[in-house]
């Protein structure tokens, strides 16, 4: 045990940033498990456009999907894309936490001069793009996991399968469908994470005095919540991008998507699934955040030891 303090010690002293990636893997992991059968809700009724005739019956609502999807599939219907999200997860994370605390570090001159919210949406938008590009093909693998059923066109039996599927039918390419919208996301963090460090000094959340963990929680869902309902329509442009698999392609990018989205189903079509979505990812991200700072903080006191 004593060694591996000691192997624990020398390796963060010399790797500050992996206490982060393991953090931020670790949270991730945890928060998509519980979570799971609000996203696959979530994916579900952002994917589904107007109504068309002879079309099989739209989902209703949070409950109305949930318990159609559990009478229809059972508890794997519920849990579809669990394999690809968590696979997502462990990079996504860890990725960006590593990445938003590297620029914090390496862009500190930024925060100078009371500019400090400056440095945190630098941070927070560049973390956010470079593990946003490096992991699309899984999400996009995700979003079809989540999306299929009985009924629809396609059918992929597992994670691997649908790699070889969309590389045999779709090319490169199709690995990266969503990705702009997704990059338009990165302005999600950049709301998120200033906010986040804002509301943690506010509630004197960077301590170990009893309520620390509340106040974080507090601060996460309040940040996380904002930033959610500032830029939701992305990520139904993003959902339905990603889940095109036959061309004739209904929607041929960001801009004729919103285009389309708007003229039939209106305003309400850009935020179809929102309240679903703040079901999920606000305790969500709360967790995730938490588990991570949590972490860092059990790591710290294993290299202090």
């Amino acid at each position: 045990m004593g060694n591996a303090v000691n192997w624990w010690k020398q390796f963060a002293e010399n790797h500050e940033n992996i206490k982060h990636s393991i953090a931020g893997a670790g949270a991730g992991i945890v928060s998509s498990i519980v979570t799971c059968p609000l996203d696959v809700v979530k994916t579900r009724l952002q994917n589904q456009g107007k109504a068309e005739p002879g079309s099989k019956a739209m989902y209703k609502g949070t409950l109305g999907t949930l318990s159609r999807t559990w009478n229809e599939e059972g508890i794997r219907g519920l849990y579809r894309g669990l394999g690809p999200t968590i696979l997502g997860y462990l990079p996504t994370w860890a990725i960006y936490f590593t990445a938003y605390d590297y620029f914090k570090i390496r862009w500190a001159h930024i925060g100078e001069n009371n500019r400090e919210w400056m440095l945190h949406i630098a941070s927070a938008m560049s973390a956010g793009a470079i593990s946003t590009s490096l992991t699309n093909p899984l999400w996009v693998i995700k979003t079809r996991f989540m999306t299929q059923s009985e009924l629809t066109p396609y059918r992929y039996n597992n994670t691997l399968h649908a790699f070889i599927t969309i590389a045999r039918e779709e090319g490169f390419r199709g690995f990266y469908k969503g990705l702009g919208p997704s990059l338009i996301g990165v302005s999600h963090v950049a709301v998120q994470f200033p906010l986040y460090e804002k509301l943690k000094v506010w509630l004197h959340a960077d301590t170990n005095a009893p309520g620390a963990s509340t106040s974080i929680l507090v601060a996460s869902s309040l940040s996380k919540m904002a930033a959610s309902v500032a830029t939701y329509p992305h990520e139904v442009i993003r959902t339905r991008l990603q889940n095109q698999t036959r061309k004739p392609y209904k929607y041929r990018g960001i801009c004729h998507g919103l285009a389309v989205i708007g003229k039939e189903e209106g305003f309400r079509g850009f935020y179809k699934g929102l309240p679903t979505n703040l079901m999920r990812t606000v305790p969500s991200s709360a967790m995730t955040i938490l588990t991570y700072e949590l972490l860092v903080r059990k790591l710290e006191g294993i290299k202090d030891l």
